[in-house]
């Protein structure tokens, strides 16, 4: 740490420099809510996210593990309007690894779910970790089928295990009790910052994602996956850099692949999350890095969908174990 806090304040962001660590420094201008656009010094330590790190993350069940032992995760994806994204978070979600899926819904998204993925649990019951919001629409009201899956996120308060929000949930950031991390893309922060009082575009977001996704983390006090082309991951004072993801997944489901493989991450590693404040952030660096290892697979340097990215989820997983 000591190379790292003799730098000057001017100093680029130069991960080339330090060779012999994975991370590197970078000062930005930060927004505060309180007094305005200031210029401030705020150092960020921005760690190099590797096969090594993903590894760690990999809870390999042993001899006396269950399916409950492993991990429950509790589903609530979908709607009438995106009834894919159930399919491909849960579908996601098993590839992945998991001792059990539970999805809530109505019937038409669970013949859909089952359909692709007959293992998974249609009814409630117990879970290790949440996954909400994927596929559903923001606005509560803009559809009654809407409304009947918004009365499911109330079993988030009746089991407060880690939770990981996406899409039509992230407006419950920072207002769960549990360990939260919530995965948007710079459009969904954007808005979701300026409901909070900050006042930011996607553009600008886009423009210095380091020093919006950590703003983010400070001010709605979760973790925060920043997706795109290059994903970024926060938590109070952790900043996580992902390498490069192939340009083939800017294609509309991915997402929600991305956020099926995170959501079996959480569950299988329930414990951990709750005795390590970094481990959320290191699962959603992890995830990220499968999600783009098994996009790189599936592509092979020409165009994919997001269901051919997940046949290639376990390959990915088998990749960092070796």
């Amino acid at each position: 740490m000591g190379i790292l806090q003799t730098l000057p304040w001017w100093t680029p962001l130069r991960c080339d420099w330090l060779k012999n660590t994975q991370f590197c420094t970078e000062h930005y201008s930060e927004y505060s809510r309180t007094a305005g656009h200031r210029e401030v010094i705020v150092t960020i330590l921005v760690k190099k996210w590797s096969p090594r790190d993903a590894k760690k993350c990999i809870a390999v069940p042993s001899d006396l593990d269950n399916k409950y032992s492993r991990g429950v995760l509790g589903v609530i994806t979908g709607s009438a309007q995106y009834p894919g994204a159930a399919v491909l978070t849960t579908s996601a979600a098993a590839a992945t690894g998991v001792g059990m899926i539970r999805f809530y819904s109505s019937s038409g998204l669970a013949h859909l779910v089952l359909h692709s993925t007959p293992s998974v649990v249609v009814f409630p019951g117990n879970v290790s970790a949440w996954l909400i919001g994927s596929g559903i629409d923001s606005r509560k009201f803009s559809s009654f089928s809407t409304w009947l899956r918004y009365r499911h996120f109330k079993s988030l308060k009746i089991q407060g295990v880690p939770t990981l929000l996406d899409a039509g949930a992230l407006h419950l950031a920072g207002k769960l009790d549990q360990p939260t991390l919530i995965t948007p893309h710079s459009g969904e922060l954007a808005r979701l910052l300026s409901s909070r009082g900050v006042s930011v575009t996607s553009e600008a977001i886009e423009g210095n994602p380091k020093k919006w996704v950590t703003l983010a983390a400070k001010t709605l006090g979760v973790t925060v996956l920043l997706k795109g082309s290059r994903t970024y991951v926060a938590q109070e004072d952790l900043l996580i850099e992902l390498p490069t993801a192939t340009s083939w997944l800017a294609t509309a489901g991915t997402g929600d692949v991305l956020a099926g493989i995170l959501g079996a991450l959480v569950a299988t590693n329930f414990i951990e999350i709750l005795n390590n404040k970094n481990k959320l952030a290191e699962l959603a660096a992890t995830a990220a890095y499968i999600h783009a290892t098994a996009a790189k697979n599936a592509s092979r340097g020409g165009p994919i969908s997001a269901e051919s990215i997940i046949p290639e989820i376990s390959g990915a997983i088998t990749q960092l174990l070796k």
